[in-house]
């Protein structure tokens, strides 16, 4: 049996808020080319992934929120915003399943954010994302205004 537990939220959250990227993995499934990918995503404000899609090989993707709140949104081919969504356990927003072939991210509206993470595995880095054009690269200065403008959006 794979237990989730307070202990591990906690780890997972302490290594998010002093990694680099401001983010953390706690992967549940054993092998990286497990057909089903199960894991945390621990996620600080401030952290920016890049606008994706998964396709060749199309998989869904699931977010089911723990702690904190994150905002999951998705795009057109544009770089419009077609749909999002506050998780947040409190309000009774509790998941969002973005289907194959759609762009999205995720982002932190508040400190100590986690949510379990669901995806058609296996992991391989070289085809697991499509990254958008549209939308600055990892490690760009222009990353904080790209969330902020989504953030404002979205959230008002």
């Amino acid at each position: 049996m794979i237990k989730l537990d307070k202990q591990i939220l906690d780890t997972t959250s302490a290594k998010a808020k002093t990694a680099k990227r401001k983010r953390m993995n706690y992967n549940f499934h054993p092998v990286l080319e497990d057909p089903l990918q199960r894991m945390l995503n621990a996620v600080e404000p401030g952290t920016y992934i890049r606008p994706h899609k998964h396709e060749n090989p199309d998989k869904t993707e699931v977010f089911m929120i723990l702690r904190g709140r994150i905002l999951v949104v998705e795009f057109d081919d544009q770089g419009n915003i077609t749909d999002f969504m506050v998780l947040d356990a409190a309000t009774e927003n509790f998941a969002a399943e973005i289907p194959p072939r759609t762009w999205h991210t995720i982002i932190s509206l508040e400190e100590g954010s986690i949510a379990y993470e669901i995806k058609n595995g296996p992991y391989d880095p070289i085809d697991d994302k499509n990254f958008a054009t549209w939308a600055p690269p990892e490690g760009s200065p222009l990353c904080n205004d790209f969330i902020r403008k989504i953030i404002d959006s979205t959230t008002g």
